[in-house]
């Protein structure tokens, strides 16, 4: 990860999950089709989501839309090399509240107010972060040399999506897997990447998209 200290480590990589890392196949950690549906249903209500032309297009449409969202949680959970569980609220234009192994972490803008010993610690955060938590996975950068594609309809947490395989070479080779819901909005991100050498599997899981009851305030 690029940043330096351990806490900005963790928050780089909670909060840039889409981040493009380098990466093996998603495999046995994607949900299954809801068995209890039937296919043709499943199929034909997936079919209506984002009507675009081409899975690239679904998937641009999908990030303009999380880049705009005015609010929404998230839940990680990382296997591996970077073990972790986090919660993470989002408030438009520039609050995140984390809840992480270490306490809960509050960022307003440029300051992240860090837990420590029980009290609230200011401290500046690097410059360009709050740029990657709003475009996670980078698509002015990543596009080139980046395809989409469809791997039909799934279910995440019983909501019909559209599940899409993402391989990309810039600025390094690898893949994710994306699941978007019929509102456009993600449902659900799963990559696999290497960390100190050792093999990691990042899943995030996106909810209550501009809710108004989602509220973060500084430390008192």
């Amino acid at each position: 990860m690029p940043v330096r200290p351990l806490v900005f480590a963790c928050l780089f990589l909670a909060l840039c999950a889409c981040k493009p890392q380098a990466q093996a196949p998603a495999g046995d950690a994607s949900p299954q089709p809801d068995a209890a549906a039937p296919a043709s249903t499943l199929e034909k209500a997936a079919a209506a989501i984002n009507p675009l032309s081409s899975p690239m297009e679904e998937m641009e449409a999908s990030t303009a839309l999380f880049r705009n969202a005015r609010s929404y949680h998230a839940v990680m959970s990382a296997e591996g090399a970077q073990a972790m569980d986090n919660e993470i609220d989002f408030v438009a234009p520039d609050r995140y509240r984390m809840q992480m192994p270490m306490g809960t972490q509050v960022i307003i803008g440029d300051t992240m107010y860090m837990q420590v010993e029980g009290r609230s610690v200011k401290v500046p955060m690097p410059k360009g972060t709050l740029t990657s938590m709003r475009d996670p996975m980078r698509m002015q950068e990543a596009r080139e040399g980046m395809s989409v594609e469809a791997l039909g309809s799934d279910r995440v947490d019983g909501q019909v999506a559209k599940k899409y395989l993402v391989r990309y070479t810039r600025p390094q080779a690898g893949e994710f897997t994306l699941w978007i819901g019929s509102d456009g909005l993600p449902l659900q991100f799963i990559q696999q990447g290497q960390a100190q050498g050792k093999p990691y599997t990042m899943t995030t899981r996106y909810s209550r998209f501009n809710d108004p009851s989602i509220s973060i305030e500084a430390p008192q």
